[in-house]
Parts: structure tokens; C-alpha cells; sequence
């Protein structure tokens, strides 16, 4: 059964006339900043600088492929492209940047549901494989997975792979796989930015590099006051969290390669309830009085990793990795506390020459989750795996196949479960010539149940079989790119059983499968240099998410659509350069609306809003430090989750503002 920690008890809002007094002075302020640097950059126009565009290699699949040649619709965003966004975490990037939406899981803005290729704001997350580093953030529970572990200061690249990926991310990577890599580098740096709401970050990175050995640490800490209340006392949902990470490699031969790494973190998060329609058009910043109360949540995470690599030839490389990562959930509002245990390695051996490359390997994991004395669960995958690709002339051929086992087990009982699953990847790339090529892939993919689908939390007892979905995707794409312009085109279509759902109606409530369901769209993505000065960015995504087959209790879903998934998702940022230091960047995010998450009989009186935010920002580099400034929301739209008729939780709802200084040497 799923269960809902995230409910809320409301009441009036007191303060909000000098909450808005203060954030309209505060945005002021933030405003006067971003002329500032504005005026700042024009009195030192130097010689501008060209701006080129040039193929990109994607580090982290199962082979390395340049994305000119690559036979998935893939998106590839840069060290440079996240120091740029100024985003607070890798989930506003992502919402702002990419074509993955990203919305806070019941208010919670650590733990943010994500949805690409239409499989929903309410189990989207469920369907895409998040890797750091090859490190799995995905959990063994409908927990989303935890992208607020990681500094946007640390990362190198994130590689989005859409409707692929199956063989290497493995279970759950129907709708593709976010691959993030964090940075080795010599460089140094540190950040702060403060901003309305008492806002305050500050994050530091210190690496190295030589012949033998390279290193990096890096830390993070962010505060919030909040913006809405939670009580009659005039209390906010307020939130913090910090992170320290480090990384070290040592080359003693050229043969041989040895890895260590760690990660803890530590958030402390209170998130307000649900709204009502009423109460959400009449003050967005109160606590409401229809739900159950806030919810206050401490977590905490503690990761350790090594690795090793031998290289036995220039073209063969054997390589070992394990993590082992503890996790602690306090659930304080409701006395309800979880250990996570999670340990997980992989192996693989590579070969690569310019005919071919191959990889051959084996990927476990075992994860643990208890709740207190009440349930002890695990769910381990044992995985092997061989990935190829040919290189023929123009033509690029992908074939890759991965056997997965998925077992369930229960401590209190002998209602252990097994799931076996195959996974396969098929694809071909033809380069028209040195900027433009089309390809077409096939994958055969698969998502197993979640521990608390198939199990009682509060009991430990056996709830029912709940069958793994499996996707086959298809795939046809054209990239363009060339100094000026990179243009991504690609569509889709998905063909689901057994799609995994909650059902909720008249009072029946389990976790069960869409029969047959299916799922086509389009991508487009194109950077554009006009000239020097200006330069543009478009990420545009059309869906549709049919239900074809779905009786359940009397109800026929069939024909519907599938909820909480917008048909149209658009992304487009306007860059102008008036000296080769400034940047000022307009952004505007907007998507349809859609059926509330939990409406499947598409006949709830209210819909998902269209989602709207409009944000500014003004940068100015000189040498080796930077200012910055940002408006997020700048024509204060009001945007909300809707999960049903009246529970609407409140998202980026208010106009925020912030500034701040970076150095780098």
C-alpha cells in the first residue's frame, strides 16, 4: 500500500501583507543589483570573444560515443552550462534547463518527483535511472530520488539519455537515464549567494591533478526561512541542508588506477500541506485549513566508495566498483523513522579499437529498509550485461543485452518474491557528413515494483503481486551541429504493459497495473549563436500518454490519458552579451495544463494549472571572480501540484530574488 506522510492541518495567514512588503523591497533591491552588473560590464567592453558549438562526448555510457554520432536522442549539459544557470540545485536546473520537468514530491523540495517522455508527475521518477558517477540514486521505496545530495558546484556534465540506456542503468530506466558526473580538476572555487526569505548558500570546491594522483573536496550549506506558514503563530516552512564530498584517484603505474570516494548529507526540511481551489486563489501563503498539518522531515545520508582499474593492454581495462551508503528518514510530525543499508558493485571489462568497442559485466545491489521493529524489507537486483557498438565507415551499430533478477524479500515472512527480466538495446547512427547525422534505436526496458507497493509499511504484511512494466521504445532523431547552431530532433513511440499505478477510488485503494498503455511525442532542443551578442536556446516537448486497456473495480480507464503529464513543455532562454565578461539571460518555462496527478477517470471538476515562471539574471566576469544576480518568477505567477479536487500543493508560487559572488583560482 502507499502510503501519504505529507498531509497538513491549516490556518489564516497573519503576516502577509509585511511579507509582501518586505520580499517587494528585497526584489527591488535584487533589480537595482542586476542593472548594476548590467551597467558594470558596459563601462569594460573588451574585444568580444566568438562563441563556437562543437559535438560533445558522452562520458557515461556503456561506451564512449561523440553525440554527433551517438544512436540515442540524447541532451548533454556542461560544467559551463550549470555555473550559468545559477541554479540552486540540480532540480531547478533540471525544470529550467532540460526537457526533464521536476516538480517538489507533496511540497517537499528535497525530494522532487521527475517526469521525461510522459510517464507522469506522480511515478515519472520511478520510470528514469539517476546515476553519479555510476552510482544509483534510485530507491528501493517511492522515495524520489535525492538530487539535493548534490552540489551543482561539483559537477562536470549531466548526460540525459531518453528511451535508452536499459543495459547499463538497468531497472527502471523505461522512460532513459540521467547520468551525473562530477569534476577532477585543478581548479579552486567558492560561492555564496543571499537572497529574499533569508536565503543564504555557500559552497566551496578545492581539487588537484598530476600524474600520480588527483583529488577534490567539496562542500556545500543552504538555508531557507520559508514563504509560507504552517501555524497560527506565524511559523514558515523553513529548510536547510549542507553536503561534504570528496574524490581521490592514485596512478601509481599506467597500468593501474585506484578510486576512493565519499558523500554526507544532512537536510532538515518543513513543508506546508495541501491547499483547497478556494484557498489557493485567495492566498497562496496560507497554511490552509483542510489537511492534516505540516510535515517536518530530517534526513541524512552517508556514502563511502572505492574503485579500481587495470589496464592490461592501451585497448583492454578491467574495472571494480562498490558503494556502500546508509540512510536515516525521520518522519519527526509523525514518529516515523527509517533505516536504509544499500550496497551495490559493479565490474566490467572493456575493450575498444576503431573497429569496435565492447564491455561485458555484472552490476548488484542490495537494498535494505527497515522501520523500526515493525518491517524489515530488502530488494536486491543481480544483473549481467555485454553492450557493443561497430564503427563502419559513416554508420555507427549499437547492440547491447542485459539479464536482470529482482528479488523481494521480507524478514516477518516467507512471501519473498522473483522477478526476471531481460533488457535489450538496438541502434544505428549515419553521419551525413562532419555536422549532421540521423539515427533509429530500439529498447526493450522494464521497471520492477517498489518494496512498499508490494509491502504494508505499518504491518510488514504481503499487500499482492504487483508485475514489473515493461516498455519497448522506439526511436528516430537528426542532429545538426555546427559552429553556430546545435539542433536536436527526435520522436518516439512506446509501447507499455503492466504500466505500475496506485488505484484510489471509492474506497479502494492498491497497487496495481495498467494493462496496456501507450506513449508518442516529439523533442526539439536547438542553441543558436545569432552573433557575438545574442545567442538563444529552445527545449520543446510534445506528448501525448494514452491508457489503452485499464479495468479495475468497476472502472474502465480505457481511452483516457494518462494523468499529471502536459502536452506541451517549453524551455527557451535568450542570452545577450553586451561585452565578452557580462551575460544577462531571460528565461521563460512553461507547459499546458494536464489531469490532476491521481485523476486516471479524467473527471475531476479541476485540472494541473499551465505551469508559468518567467526569471532574469545578469552575470559579470572579470579574471577570476564573478557576480551575479537573479530574479526566479519575475511576474509572480502562481503554479501548483495538483494530486485531486482541492489538494493543491503550492510550487514556485511567489516572485524570489537573490545575488551573490563566486571566485576562482
Amino acid at each position: 500500500m502507499m502510503y501519504d506522510f505529507n498531509r497538513t492541518l491549516d490556518t489564516h495567514d497573519k503576516n502577509r501583507n509585511f511579507r509582501i512588503n518586505i520580499g517587494i523591497n528585497m526584489q527591488k533591491n535584487i533589480k537595482l543589483s542586476l542593472i548594476v552588473v548590467a551597467l558594470f560590464s558596459s563601462l569594460h567592453a573588451d574585444e568580444a570573444k566568438t562563441i563556437k558549438l562543437k559535438p560533445l562526448t558522452i562520458t557515461s555510457t556503456a561506451i564512449k560515443t561523440d553525440e554527433l554520432k551517438s544512436t540515442d536522442a540524447v541532451e548533454v549539459y556542461t560544467q559551463e552550462d550549470i555555473e550559468k544557470s545559477h541554479a540552486k540545485d540540480i532540480y531547478e536546473f533540471l525544470n529550467k534547463e532540460t526537457s526533464v520537468i521536476s516538480m517538489p514530491s507533496y511540497g517537499n523540495p528535497f525530494t522532487q518527483k521527475l517526469d521525461m517522455r510522459g510517464y507522469g508527475i506522480g511515478d515519472g521518477y520511478q520510470n528514469i535511472v539517476i546515476k553519479v558517477n555510476g552510482r544509483k540514486l534510485n530507491n528501493v521505496d517511492m522515495i524520489p530520488q535525492l538530487l539535493s545530495s548534490i552540489s551543482p558546484s561539483s559537477i562536470e556534465r549531466i548526460e540525459i539519455i531518453k528511451s535508452s540506456g536499459i543495459v547499463e542503468g538497468g531497472d527502471g530506466a523505461n522512460a532513459g537515464v540521467i547520468n551525473i558526473i562530477t569534476k577532477q580538476s585543478d581548479t579552486k572555487a567558492i560561492s555564496f549567494y543571499t537572497g529574499i526569505y533569508k536565503t543564504f548558500d555557500g559552497s566551496f570546491y578545492i581539487g588537484h591533478t598530476d600524474d600520480k594522483l588527483s583529488f577534490s573536496v567539496n562542500g556545500e550549506a543552504q538555508s531557507n526561512g520559508g514563504i509560507r506558514e504552517i501555524d497560527s503563530d506565524g511559523n514558515r516552512d523553513k529548510n536547510k541542508f549542507s553536503n561534504f564530498g570528496f574524490e581521490l584517484a592514485y596512478t601509481p603505474t599506467e597500468a593501474l588506477e585506484f578510486r576512493l570516494n565519499g558523500l554526507t548529507s544532512d537536510m532538515d526540511v518543513i513543508y506546508a500541506g495541501s491547499l483547497t481551489e478556494d484557498e489557493y486563489k485567495d492566498n497562496v501563503y496560507q497554511k490552509g485549513n483542510a489537511n492534516w498539518g505540516s510535515t517536518h522531515q530530517k534526513f541524512s545520508s552517508d556514502v563511502i566508495g572505492a574503485g579500481v582499474s587495470y589496464f592490461i593492454t592501451d585497448s583492454i581495462s578491467l574495472n571494480i566498483d562498490g558503494t556502500h551508503e546508509k540512510k536515516k528518514s525521520n518522519y519527526i510530525t509523525y514518529n516515523f523513522i527509517y533505516h536504509y543499508d544499500y550496497s551495490s558493485y559493479t565490474a566490467n571489462i572493456d575493450y575498444s579499437s576503431n573497429k569496435f568497442s565492447i564491455k561485458v559485466g555484472l552490476d548488484n545491489f542490495d537494498g535494505n529498509v527497515k522501520r523500526r521493529n515493525i518491517i524489515d524489507l530488502s530488494k536486491l537486483n543481480k544483473a549481467y550485461f555485454i553492450m557493443s557498438e561497430f564503427y563502419l565507415s559513416d554508420f555507427t551499430l549499437k547492440a547491447g543485452y542485459r539479464y536482470e533478477e529482482v528479488i523481494f524479500e521480507n524478514e516477518k515472512n516467507t512471501d519473498d518474491k522473483k522477478d526476471c527480466l531481460n533488457g535489450v538495446e538496438l541502434g544505428i547512427n549515419y553521419q551525413l557528413d562532419n555536422i549532421q547525422s540521423i539515427f533509429v534505436n530500439y529498447s526493450h526496458s522494464y521497471q520492477s515494483a517498489s518494496l512498499d507497493r508490494l509491502f504494508s509499511f505499518s504491518k510488514g504484511t504481503y499487500n499482492g503481486y504487483v508485475k514489473p512494466a515493461v516498455a519497448s521504445n522506439y526511436s528516430a532523431g537528426y542532429n545538426y551541429i555546427s559552429k553556430s547552431n546545435k539542433l536536436k530532433i527526435s520522436a518516439y513511440y512506446i509501447d507499455l504493459k503492466d504500466e505500475i499505478y496506485y488505484y484510489n477510488h471509492n474506497g479502494v485503494r492498491r497497487n496495481t497495473n495498467i494493462d496496456k498503455s501507450h506513449k508518442y511525442g516529439l523533442d526539439l532542443y536547438d542553441k543558436y549563436i545569432i552573433n557575438q551578442q545574442f545567442n538563444v536556446m529552445l527545449n520543446y516537448n510534445y506528448v501525448q500518454a494514452i491508457i489503452d486497456d485499464e479495468k479495475e473495480n468497476g472502472d474502465d480507464y480505457s481511452g483516457n490519458k494518462l494523468p499529471g503529464v502536459s502536452d506541451h513543455n517549453v524551455k527557451a532562454t535568450l542570452n545577450y552579451l553586451p561585452t565578452p565578461h557580462a551575460t544577462i539571460s531571460l528565461t521563460q518555462v512553461w507547459r499546458s495544463e494536464a489531469y490532476a496527478a491521481n485523476d486516471f477517470n479524467n473527471d475531476f471538476d479541476q485540472k494541473q494549472d499551465a505551469y508559468n515562471s518567467t526569471d532574469i539574471s545578469a552575470t559579470y566576469t572579470k579574471d577570476n571572480w564573478e557576480v551575479f544576480a537573479k530574479i526566479n518568477n519575475l511576474f509572480n505567477q502562481k503554479n501548483g501540484l495538483w494530486i485531486s479536487d482541492d489538494k493543491i500543493y503550492p510550487v514556485n508560487f511567489t516572485t524570489t530574488a537573490m545575488a551573490g559572488f563566486k571566485l576562482k583560482y
